[in-house]
């Protein structure tokens, strides 16, 4: 074994990639271990600071980890970040230091350092104990308390970490951690992306030799695996003393893909610490403040305004299930399921009222409390009903996952939202055993008790149901609990579970029943699965037409009209890529069925930018219906609506003209800079380009465990930021041009897309097209990527002869290149919402001489 020596504190040698030399300083604590140690801090040394951030690492790292709280701290923040004795370039002792005594070295240190006033705590890794342990002594003090990706439990019947166990395997932790700098590069390896060279070399700066490696192998070694181990007592102190610090305002940043600390210890922390907000980093991992700038995060919570002013009109609303209840002696259908040959099976009025009341008091019975979470992975029909309304009577809170998601993003919502329950076909159950989804499974239908055993299923809908009609019915919960986590597309990056409450779910309810004169003979044919959750809230017949929910774009015509003739429909709503694809095969619809399409009296279509000939061509179908386009999002459903003669009445513009606000909506415009962000001051005021922010009864609470994504969405507060660019016309109609991630920065300005392609989609031999940008913001190129029409089977340079008209139809935009290829990503859910991000990053790689291929 290489000895532990003695080695003097010292200053980081120059050059070091974001490290500014006049923030290094070197402090004596002179009582230490009875002969004094001296540390390294970074210290931005603020004069009377209004507050100080306390900045500790863990292990491998250093006080360079938290380079960036330094470099951007606001005026009077103080920012100390310290190098525990024995990492760093603080002193090395030569001796064994556990929990117990850092917690006591940070204390000493704090006070020679003369930290008297406010503190926030910051810390990650094996900083997080020894960051809550000096914070229980100094609850006086305590401003707030930020952890990443640390942990204060490790349960006894779950395994420790596996990478920690392999290093303490006997004969490795020596090799590992001092004789070679492996664990210091193996941390660096757990980041994502993996950090630059210069940034590696920072962190193996102070550990460049195996004498100076000791300290990592001691903090290692010092993590308590059993319950033996020296330190298990004091880590345990420290995870009972949280309790005092439930009134400290806490955040909890997090990365997800941690191999290390996984959401398993997240959620220990914040059953620890209920009052926490806590946003995970997708795709982040272990080494967040690298993987992440967390800067912005940290001093957006440390200077967030809590204060969040209620939204709403003064209207007493029924609850969610009342329209059930209020049917539950009628025996029409409310709910059909189709098949191939039409209606496979229906359920009434009665049959979901008392399926709804039996399976509430059985969720109940089984354990399920008002709040507790439950996912539902059921395809739309009687059973998502059934299980909705049930969940919502039982006080419970559902969870919403897309299935055009796919597997992986569906596993990343569930492990985000953490549902105690997961309710899904044995299809999904089967996912969710394989890919260790939480919750506790129950299956839609009865399984052998092997199958059930297999999939890790421990109830059935029947049997709930069983239980309920012998248990009391659940107390109704109020307007305020938590109803809803539904989580978005993800076609502008990861899926956000967005949060609702029963009001803003029972305003949304209402606005669309107002909006669109909706009474009790009406019936709808959703085309759209999240739309038809509507139907039996409003207390009216719904049906989901036969055909792949993932894939709208599969609506046949037939399908369609088998649909509308199973229940004489009223209504139909679909998105754009469906009714394309009705207007595409209406040719195969037979006299009766054409007679049944006449019958409905709204066309509805939603989920994207609806051009005018899509219900146009609509219209040829369902001939007698009145078409809308409502405008909204996950987050608030309706905004503002418009019909077919209105937009025919608007006519071409720069965007997507979407129509007036709802009434009882604000809409305001937060205007561009030349970079194309927003300024933060709101206008009304027609033709000016900026983003559409809302305020609205039926908007969002706010977004699961995204706490910044919520703050940065909520500004002001009581206001939703859509991310949508638009502009309002003289006539105070609300036009959609993009994203804000789709704005392209050009040196003349912001460009937004949807305009120009529009633009560009009506020359002939043009199926689609995407504007994007490339090059470096301030000053991008454009260019229109093209689908034609009829196809291709190569991506490639457009001709001279597309490209001039191309150009020609864009205006004053200089188009710097046109290329076409055989098609465009869409997202799954709408299959209309193109992923211009990912066509920009395949148009910069193309131009720069990459290969073809297709985006």
């Amino acid at each position: 074994m290489i000895p532990a020596a003695h080695r003097s504190a010292s200053l980081p040698p120059s050059g070091l990639d974001g490290l500014d030399p006049t923030w290094s300083r070197l402090i004596t604590t002179p009582a230490l271990d009875g002969v004094g140690r001296t540390w390294h801090v970074l210290d931005n040394r603020v004069p009377d600071p209004s507050l100080t951030l306390l900045c500790v690492h863990g292990n491998p790292t250093w006080s360079y980890l938290w380079r960036d709280l330094l470099a951007s701290a606001p005026p009077g923040v103080r920012v100390v970040a310290v190098d525990h004795l024995d990492m760093g370039f603080s002193e090395r002792t030569g001796t064994t230091r556990r929990l117990a005594q850092r917690i006591d070295d940070l204390c000493a240190l704090t006070g020679a350092l003369e930290i008297d006033g406010p503190v926030v705590t910051v810390a990650h890794d094996w900083g997080g104990p020894i960051s809550l342990g000096w914070a229980e002594r100094h609850v006086d003090q305590l401003a707030g308390v930020i952890l990443m990706n640390t942990a204060v439990h490790q349960p006894q019947d779950v395994a420790p970490p596996g990478l920690i166990r392999l290093v303490r395997t006997p004969g490795l932790l020596e090799k590992v951690c001092v004789t070679s700098p492996m664990f210091v590069r193996g941390a660096m390896a757990l980041s994502r992306p993996r950090p630059n060279k210069d940034v590696r070399r920072a962190y193996e700066a102070p550990y460049d030799s195996p004498e100076v490696r000791h300290g990592i192998a001691g903090f290692v070694e010092d993590i308590p695996l059993d319950p033996h181990h020296p330190t298990r007592a004091t880590l345990d102190a420290v995870a009972n003393g949280l309790g005092g610090l439930k009134d400290v305002p806490t955040l909890l940043l997090w990365g997800p893909s941690d191999p290390v600390f996984s959401d398993r210890y997240l959620r220990d922390l914040a059953k620890r610490l209920p009052q926490a907000s806590i946003h995970r980093f997708i795709g982040a991992s272990h080494m967040l403040p690298e993987d992440v700038d967390v800067a912005p995060v940290v001093y957006a919570w440390i200077d967030r305004d809590t204060a969040m002013p209620p939204i709403g009109d003064g209207r007493t609303r029924e609850s969610l299930w009342a329209a059930i209840e209020r049917r539950s002696n009628d025996r029409d259908p409310a709910v059909v399921d189709m098949g191939k040959e039409g209606a496979q099976r229906y359920v009434t009025f009665a049959e979901l009222a008392e399926g709804v009341s039996d399976l509430a008091s059985g969720l109940a019975a089984i354990g399920v409390a008002p709040g507790d979470r439950i996912a539902l992975l059921v395809p739309p029909g009687i059973d998502l009903a059934l299980c909705l309304y049930g969940a919502w009577r039982a006080g419970a809170v559902v969870v919403l996952v897309d299935a055009g998601l796919g597997v992986r993003g569906i596993g990343r919502a569930l492990k985000s939202a953490n549902p105690q329950y997961l309710i899904g076909i044995p299809k999904a159950l089967a996912a969710a055993r394989t890919m260790r989804w939480p919750g506790v499974g129950i299956s839609t239908s009865t399984l052998a008790v092997s199958q059930a055993r297999a999939l890790g299923v421990r109830h059935s809908l029947d049997e709930i149901r069983r239980r309920g009609r012998s248990h009391q019915t659940p107390a109704e919960v109020g307007g305020d609990a938590f109803a809803a986590v539904a989580f978005t597309s993800g076609a502008t990056g990861p899926a956000k579970g967005v949060v609702y409450r029963h009001r803003q779910l029972q305003a949304q309810r209402d606005a669309l029943v107002d909006l669109y004169d909706i009474v009790e003979s009406d019936r709808l044919v959703a085309a759209f699965g999240p739309f038809a959750l509507f139907g039996p809230g409003m207390g009216i017949p719904s049906v989901v037409p036969h055909m792949d929910v993932t894939s709208p774009g599969t609506l046949t015509a037939n399908s369609l009209a088998a649909a509308v003739e199973a229940i004489d429909a009223t209504m139909v709503f679909g998105s754009p890529a469906a009714l394309r694809n009705v207007t595409a095969t209406a040719s195969d619809l037979s006299h009766d069925e054409r007679e049944h399409l006449a019958r409905v009296r709204l066309l509805l279509s939603a989920g994207a930018p609806v051009p005018a000939d899509v219900l146009h061509g609509a219209v040829e179908v369902i001939p007698n219906a009145e078409p809308h386009t409502p405008y909204g999002m996950t987050e608030v459903l309706p905004v503002a609506d418009i019909s077919l003669s209105q937009i025919d009445e608007a006519g071409d513009g720069s965007g997507v003209c979407v129509g007036l606000p709802v009434h009882g909506i604000e809409v305001v415009i937060d205007p561009f800079d030349r970079q194309g962000a927003p300024k933060g001051a709101t206008t009304t005021d027609p033709d000016v380009v900026g983003e559409v922010c809302i305020k609205a009864p039926h908007m969002r609470d706010g977004y699961d465990n995204l706490w910044f994504t919520q703050h940065a969405a909520s500004q002001p507060p009581g206001w939703h930021r859509s991310g949508d660019v638009g502009h309002f016309d003289a006539e105070g109609r609300l036009w959609i041009e993009g994203r804000i991630v789709h704005v392209i920065s050009t040196m003349l300005g912001p460009v937004t897309p949807i305009g120009l392609e529009h633009a560009i989609n009506r020359l002939e031999g043009v199926a689609l097209s995407a504007i994007v940008g490339v090059g470096p913001k301030g000053t991008q190129q454009v260019v229109a990527v093209i689908v034609p029409d009829p196809g291709i089977r190569r991506s490639s340079l457009a001709g001279e002869g597309l490209a001039d008209l191309v150009r020609s139809r864009v205006g004053a935009v200089d188009v710097a290149a046109v290329l076409v290829v055989r098609s465009l990503p869409v997202d799954k859910r709408h299959n209309s919402k193109i992923d211009r991000t990912r066509v920009a990053a395949w148009a910069e790689r193309v131009l720069a001489g990459g290969r073809m291929g297709n985006p």
